[in-house]
Order: C-alpha cells, then sequence, then structure tokens
C-alpha cells in the first residue's frame, strides 16, 4: 500500500463496506462487558471468535494462526492501544482496528455465508507474491533472495517497514532478514500490525493518533485530503460502524 491522502479516504470507504459483521458485534457489547481499563473489556474472546468466526473455516488460509491469545499477548507490548480515552473512544479504536485489517486479509466472494464481508483474517500473506517490494534504503537494506510483500494482519509492507518495525519490537533485523516471521509466528504478526497501527510515520499520523482523537492537524494537513478523511473516520455515525484508519503500510 503506497500514497497518503488518497489511501486514507480509499481505506475508509472499503472499510465500510468491508466491515459490517465486525462492527456490528464490536458496538453492539452490552454494557455490563465493558467495565474495567483493560483490552479484554473492551473486547473479550467471545466478542473476538464472533467477529472471526470463518478465519479457521478451510476455505480460508489461516486455521489456527489468528488466535485471541495471540492477539491479547502482543497487545500487551502496546499500552496505549484500544485503554486511551473513554469507553466510546476505546471501542472506536477497536471497531476501526478490525475493520482495516480485516479488509486487509478477507477472503470473502460474493455469495459467501453471512455476505462476502464476514470473512477477514483468511489470509496471512498477499495473494500476489510476484513482487519484491524492496526499496533501495540504505538504512534497511533487503536481504538475498526475501521478499516484502504484504503479511499479517496489516499487510505489512516494504523492506523499511520491516526493519523499522523489527527494530521496534526488539527483533533487531529479524524481520528484515526474515520477512515471514510475520506470517509463521502469530503473536510477532499481531504486533506488526499493532505497531504500524501506533506508529507516527510523517507526515502521516497515526492510526492510533486520528481515531483517538490526539492528532491535532497542521495548516497543510487541513489543506488537504488528509484532514477531510479524518473526520470522516472519526464522523460519529461512521465511527459507529467502525471506518477503516489511515494505513499505508
Amino acid at each position: 500500500m503506497d500514497g497518503v491522502a488518497q489511501h486514507m479516504i480509499t481505506a475508509t470507504k472499503n472499510a465500510k463496506a468491508n466491515v459490517m459483521a465486525v462492527t456490528v458485534a464490536v458496538t453492539t457489547l452490552k454494557a455490563s462487558s465493558l467495565c474495567g481499563d483493560n483490552l479484554e473489556s473492551i473486547i473479550p474472546r467471545a466478542t473476538f471468535e464472533a467477529m472471526l468466526k470463518y478465519r479457521d473455516d478451510v476455505r480460508c488460509h489461516t486455521p489456527g494462526f489468528y488466535t485471541y491469545d495471540a492477539f491479547i499477548s502482543a497487545a500487551k507490548a502496546f499500552p496505549n492501544f484500544g485503554t486511551t480515552s473513554d469507553t466510546e473512544t476505546r471501542k472506536r479504536e477497536i471497531a476501526a482496528f478490525f475493520g482495516q485489517t480485516s479488509h486487509e486479509t478477507t477472503g470473502g466472494w460474493p455469495d459467501a455465508p453471512d455476505g462476502p464481508y464476514a470473512w477477514g483474517y483468511c489470509h496471512k500473506r498477499e495473494v500476489d507474491q510476484s513482487q519484491t517490494r524492496c526499496d533501495g534504503s540504505a538504512a534497511y537494506p533487503c536481504a538475498p533472495g526475501e521478499k516484502y510483500f504484504g503479511r499479517g494482519p496489516i499487510q505489512l509492507t516494504w523492506n523499511y517497514n520491516y526493519g523499522q518495525c523489527g527494530e521496534a519490537l526488539g527483533l533487531d533485523l529479524q524481520l528484515l532478514n526474515n520477512p515471514d516471521l510475520v506470517a509463521t509466528d502469530p503473536v510477532i504478526s499481531f504486533k506488526a500490525a499493532i505497531w504500524f497501527w501506533m506508529t507516527t510515520q510523517l507526515p502521516k499520523p497515526s492510526c492510533h493518533d486520528v481515531i483517538t482523537g490526539l492528532w491535532i492537524p497542521s495548516e497543510a494537513d487541513k489543506a488537504t485530503d488528509r484532514n477531510v478523511a479524518a473526520k470522516e473516520i472519526n464522523n460519529p455515525i461512521v465511527s459507529k460502524r467502525a471506518t477503516g484508519a489511515n494505513t499505508s503500510s
């Protein structure tokens, strides 16, 4: 995925269409299940299973990979993820995260059971693996023979993203030298997705900051579609259906 404002708008539109089943599960949580400050209070195991109920289907390509335990374990490395601000904001962030990642990994088809948008988390590797996605980065040079196509819930792409992510996760150059760790280790896979979600990549704000309202647009942002997209993402009607955030992995 490339681009800034254009991709933000595209992601917003796509995620609105692609996460209907996800958002129903997230936004209809009973108040009794929303007590406490931890992530499990916003998205308990039963909700995770209901949202992503087809991920282990034989027609998907990820049986047994994307688990609730792996998600919670990964999220613990990012204490502000899904725990920032009030309950409504926290719900919005988790809904947007699963909306966007479900869109990135969708395996649905027009007449799929429960509709084409209920089949998120069906892929852990990009379908088209022909491109190396190798940028001429001096800081994060590509390893011989490796390809940096999309992997994991956010479909992490390009060598410089694998390099930065590996460093941030304390893995040094492991992801750069072995990018398929994002598709073979479920905790690392979720960590990579949450890392990208939480990380500012100037001039782009992080998805987390946009969704939680922490991002203050500059005059330059206001003059571009980036600000328009952010307003659309945080629209109270749209957000209750869980839009996708401004991802560009």
